[in-house]
């Protein structure tokens, strides 16, 4: 089993394409899998396949997605960059009236973000924006 001693990080350019989300998952499994101290890798792929997805579906095909993963000792950051300047929605709350429609399969992205992260938000980069999740680091017992 790995042990955090500093930061880990890595960065994985993803194709713009649906093909990107399961890449995604697959690379957050992989990246939690062997470390003694690190997030629900569950909620981590969820979160990670929802920004992944949303890039994908709401910004232009012409550049690269990119999947940022930063493992510290207090859990893990995963930032996912796109090339589109336009901040994603509200991650702080959603906006009055804005619940979404049960009946219909989107619109539950961000709500997801806000609900299972301990912290969420976007900021501008020098080619776009990096919306971005936190998630608190937690114990595995030992022999896992």
């Amino acid at each position: 089993m790995l042990e955090i001693s500093g930061p880990a990080s890595w960065r994985i350019t993803l194709p713009h394409t649906t093909a990107a989300v399961p890449i995604a998952r697959a690379l957050i499994r992989t990246a939690l899998a062997d470390i003694a101290v690190s997030a629900d890798s569950d909620t981590a792929e969820l979160l990670t396949a929802e920004l992944v997805a949303n890039a994908v579906e709401h910004t232009s095909g012409s550049s690269p997605i990119e999947l940022v993963v930063e493992l510290l000792e207090t859990g893990c950051q995963v930032e996912v960059h796109d090339g589109d300047p336009a901040p994603p929605g509200d991650l702080s709350r959603p906006a009055p009236g804005a619940e979404p429609d049960p009946w219909h399969e989107h619109g539950r992205g961000l709500l997801l973000i806000r609900a299972l992260s301990s912290e969420c938000g976007h900021r501008p980069t020098e080619q776009g924006k990096a919306v971005w999740f936190t998630l608190p680091a937690r114990s595995r017992p030992a022999g896992h």
